[in-house]
């Protein structure tokens, strides 16, 4: 990528008191660099991990995260709101329901650090187990009372997955 954008810097100095803002011209949104850094910081979790386990290859219901990590809905959200600024995961709304799925970013390196992490998870037994219990709640959504009436996580259409 050609980069024809500059950076200039603005400081200000005072005693005891140092300030610099630094601005690059001419970089449209659209060739903004991929926030490797933010990235890194939401792979840093183990809750945020164990998300992006249960929504590797499927839409998922934010109801059934609730219900496999046993953890407050607004504790859940947050997780899944740093994912979405990281830019990794896609929300979709349906009624009620709010419904999830990892979202590939544009970026080459960001797409080989979340490959290579989706498969290390695969090897972890927590990750496993709330695998296990996802296809429970799914097979069996009444034994869940907060799985009543919530649509079943869906398998992600496989041209999406690739092309995202």
């Amino acid at each position: 990528m050609a980069w024809a954008s500059y950076v200039f810097v603005k400081a200000n100095i005072r005693m005891r008191n140092i300030s610099v803002k630094a601005y690059i011209k001419g970089m449209s949104r659209s060739e903004k660099a991929f926030d490797m850094v933010r990235l890194f910081a939401a792979l840093a979790d183990r809750t945020r991990l164990r998300l992006l386990n249960l929504m590797d290859g499927r839409e998922v219901c934010v109801c059934y995260f609730v219900e496999i990590l046993k953890q407050g809905q607004p504790k859940i959200s947050r997780h899944l709101a740093y994912l979405r600024k990281a830019g990794i995961v896609r929300a979709r709304r349906e009624g009620k329901w709010m419904h999830y799925s990892i979202e590939r970013p544009g970026d080459k390196r960001a797409n080989a650090v979340l490959d290579a992490t989706l498969l290390s998870l695969k090897s972890d037994r927590e990750m496993q187990s709330d695998l296990a219990r996802l296809g429970k709640a799914c097979c069996e959504p009444q034994r869940f009372v907060s799985l009543q009436g919530a649509p079943v996580p869906a398998e992600v259409e496989a041209s999406r997955r690739a092309s995202d």
